[in-house]
């Protein structure tokens, strides 16, 4: 990895831990092992690194969580493989994100602190949103239904249920609540097929 790589590596390790309002240029220039220089070199500001550990972050998210869910056809299927995912590859991935989910951190701690970089987490989640539903909906030109539940509503029961178990797991660390949460919704999804 060069320096570069270092610091967003390391400063997405201390956001998901601290969030990055309390983490300091110098909690990451020592976590990085760098000077100011290094750091400078690579970054205009610490909201430029903010931007640029969101992408990296956003990646990660899409590398551990769409894992193999093309070789499902169903569409229900594929978000159960999404959820599991989430649960065991993403959420659990203490090497990247120590903390938990770097999104949720950002999306609780900027919102009026620093709305405009928290309009950048929302796009992610507004993003999260429209891919399930489209999932859902597997190429149907109305919303379709399942068991008589519309997309939509299921969408919000997945979306919010992601959501609650990351904040959760966050708090209290517990992979086995996080089964719990996680294992909630994969029962759900499978009972409306």
């Amino acid at each position: 990895m060069n320096l570069k790589e270092t610091i967003v590596h390391e400063s997405m390790k201390l956001f998901s831990l601290n969030g990055f309002l309390s983490t300091s240029i110098q909690d990451i220039l020592s976590a990085a092992n760098t000077s100011k220089g290094g750091f400078y070199n690579h970054f205009s500001s610490k909201e430029d690194l903010f931007f640029q550990v969101l992408d990296e972050g956003r990646k990660i998210w899409r590398e551990k969580n769409l894992y193999g869910i093309d070789e499902i056809e169903e569409p229900v299927g594929k978000i159960i493989k999404l959820l599991d995912n989430y649960k065991n590859r993403y959420l659990l991935d203490a090497e990247n994100f120590p903390g938990g989910c770097i999104f949720i951190m950002f999306a609780v701690e900027l919102g009026d602190a620093r709305p405009h970089l928290s309009r950048e987490v929302q796009k992610g989640f507004t993003g999260l949103k429209t891919m399930l539903k489209r999932l859902l909906d597997n190429g149907h030109s109305s919303p379709a239904t399942y068991k008589g539940i519309h997309t939509d509503t299921i969408t919000e029961i997945v979306f919010s249920g992601m959501l609650g178990a990351s904040v959760s797991f966050s708090v209290d660390r517990s992979p086995e609540a996080l089964d719990k949460s996680i294992n909630a919704l994969i029962d759900y999804l499978k009972k409306i097929k």
